[in-house]
């Protein structure tokens, strides 16, 4: 069930979901509440009479900002919200039907999608198990085989251009750039959240305009890369195991919905420096080489130059954004994975390339205030 903010049963959303497994023929299946998230989506699993699961996937569309109108200039985003400036597609079920599709089009293994009501906020899709790659190998499963599978799902999505557009069941989604602009505003919440959080002041004006001047040609770098689909949230946790199944499609697909084109080196990013979970250097090493010995054609060092900035600027979001915002909202959970991002964050920044970042770091965010 879900709870409103008085703890009151959440009566109306339970009414439209009551009324969506009705029209879908599911009106008598048990439902189990699944653990959640940082994002204002749920999910259930729905347990039918005749054995079979499935998922439901509750995104009440009220929850969340608007989105980035296909078009859009920087100032228009910018006044619909972080949403729109970020380009996310704030859990829409457009976005998860058409990801979906364009996946399952290549070979991968997202789920299919039983139902859906897209101004509902609601979905019910194929049911890919419990076997994330965080649980399993926190369970003691060898992680090595887990993580080249995970790699060459990336191998396979970058043999193929992304159209402009996404179409499945009458839907149509635009895949948008991760541009300038999305890069900047996710990175820029280190500014406004890492001080609360640390007990710092906030940033002087001159530290702002050092910061926008030294991440800039990054964010240029990540937009001019912009060439490959990108699931956008490219970890363990959203990782399944399949291996019934074969080649790529071993690895089921979760939390797509955000998906953009984006540089090449993003979703390695997620993958590699995991903020959730350790990922040893010598790992990321043998998953990046695997990657590249993929690609000829790509330029190994420039490659890699790329991979760290970005990471650099996905570690500051996550900092921000991510976790002491959340952790700010009480959800207190999020301090465990905060020195673990500062020791990405901190690799990423011995870069020689990076120093004037460094530098930065070194003198506005104390040792002291690095959780």
């Amino acid at each position: 069930m879900a709870l409103g903010k008085d703890g009151r049963l959440n009566s109306d959303r339970e009414a439209v979901k009551a009324r969506f497994f009705s029209e879908h023929g599911l009106a008598t299946a048990r439902r189990e509440r699944l653990a959640g998230d940082a994002s204002t989506r749920s999910y259930e699993r729905i347990h039918l009479a005749s054995g079979a699961r499935l998922i439901l996937m509750d995104q009440p569309p009220v929850l969340e900002t608007p989105i980035c109108p296909p078009g859009a200039s920087e100032a228009e985003r910018l006044a619909l919200g972080y949403n729109a400036a970020a380009r996310l597609a704030a859990g829409s079920i457009a976005a998860f039907v058409t990801t979906a599709s364009y996946l399952r089009d290549y070979g991968l293994s997202a789920p299919k999608v039983v139902a859906f009501d897209v101004d509902a906020g609601l979905a019910v899709l194929e049911d890919l198990g419990d076997g994330l790659f965080a649980t399993l190998i926190a369970n003691g499963q060898p992680e090595t085989q887990l993580y080249e599978a995970a790699v060459d799902v990336q191998i396979q999505l970058h043999a193929h251009r992304p159209s402009n557009i996404l179409e499945a069941e009458g839907l149509v989604w635009p895949l948008l750039n991760y541009d300038t602009l999305a890069l900047k505003v996710s990175t820029d919440t280190f500014l406004e959240w890492w001080p609360k959080f640390a007990g710092l002041a906030p940033f002087k004006a001159e530290a702002v305009a050092e910061w926008d001047e030294l991440w800039t040609p990054i964010w240029a770098r990540g937009e001019a890369g912009a060439s490959v689909f990108c699931h956008r949230d490219y970890h363990a946790q959203n990782l399944l195991w399949l291996p019934e199944r074969k080649g790529a499609a071993r690895v089921g697909l979760l939390d797509f919905q955000d998906a953009l084109r984006a540089h090449p080196a993003w979703d390695l990013t997620h993958l590699l420096q995991d903020a959730r979970r350790n990922v040893s250097t010598a790992l990321e090493a043998s998953m990046l080489d695997r990657y590249l010995s993929a690609q000829p054609q790509t330029d190994r060092e420039a490659f890699l130059a790329d991979y760290r900035a970005l990471a650099a600027s996905n570690a500051a979001r996550i900092l921000g954004r991510v976790f002491a915002r959340q952790a700010m909202l009480g959800r207190t959970q999020y301090k465990a994975f905060m020195p673990r991002t500062w020791r990405y964050l901190e690799r990423n920044l011995t870069d020689p390339a990076l120093a004037g970042l460094k530098s930065w770091f070194d003198a506005h965010v104390p040792t002291k205030a690095r959780a």
